[in-house]
Formats: structure tokens, C-alpha cells, sequence
């Protein structure tokens, strides 16, 4: 996983399925992605990200908001960093909910729940 930040605006890369079970947020209404980072956000705040899975050409763009932050030093050493829950737009929730198909109901855990 690569992440680089200008606040507003996230590149995110998952290189591995397993990578992208840990990150995915399933229980957001539109999905989402857990985005290792230190840069500081708040609840609520808008994003821009793109978003490229594994050996996907091109990235996917997704406009979203922050609807998670693990601050540093969490509780149970979880990675710092933020939810995005996606906007409106289907294709990035489509897109990894097709290739986790088999692993969405394991009981694995993930870097929020």
C-alpha cells in the first residue's frame, strides 16, 4: 500500500487482496477505504481520492468524506489514519466488492473493526 497527501486530496494504491480486505468499509452505506496517513482530518471533511487496486492501468477517482480517524498512539496499536466513505458514485464500492467477493463475510479482522 503507497498513500501520498495533499490535504483534500489522497492518492491511494492496495498492491494485494489482503491489503484491500484490511482497508475496505463495508458497512459505510457507499463503501469506503481506510487510508494509513498522518496528515490531520476531521470528521466530515471532503476529499478527492484516486484510488488504484492492484494491477488496475488506471485509477479510480472517488469523491468522498472522512467518516473515520484512528489518531495516533489508538487503543490496540491500530495504524493511524482515516476512513473515506465513498460519494455517491458506485464504481469504486463495484470495483472492490467484485474482486473481495469470496471474503466479504470472513470474521478476519480489518484496520477499523
Amino acid at each position: 500500500m503507497t498513500t501520498e497527501h495533499r490535504k483534500g486530496i489522497i492518492s491511494f494504491s492496495i498492491s494485494d487482496k489482503g491489503a484491500l480486505y484490511a482497508s475496505y468499509m463495508q458497512f459505510l452505506q457507499n463503501g469506503g477505504v481506510f487510508v494509513p496517513t498522518t496528515t490531520p482530518y476531521q470528521l466530515g471533511d471532503s476529499v478527492f481520492m484516486l484510488l488504484k487496486l492492484m494491477d488496475a492501468n488506471n485509477p479510480i477517482p472517488v469523491e468522498g468524506t472522512i467518516a473515520w480517524v484512528t489518531p495516533a498512539g489508538a487503543q490496540g496499536n491500530k495504524t493511524q489514519g482515516v476512513g473515506v466513505h465513498f460519494g455517491e458514485e458506485p464504481t469504486a464500492k463495484r470495483t472492490i466488492e467484485d474482486v473481495l467477493a469470496a471474503t466479504l463475510n470472513s470474521d478476519r479482522p480489518t484496520h477499523t473493526m
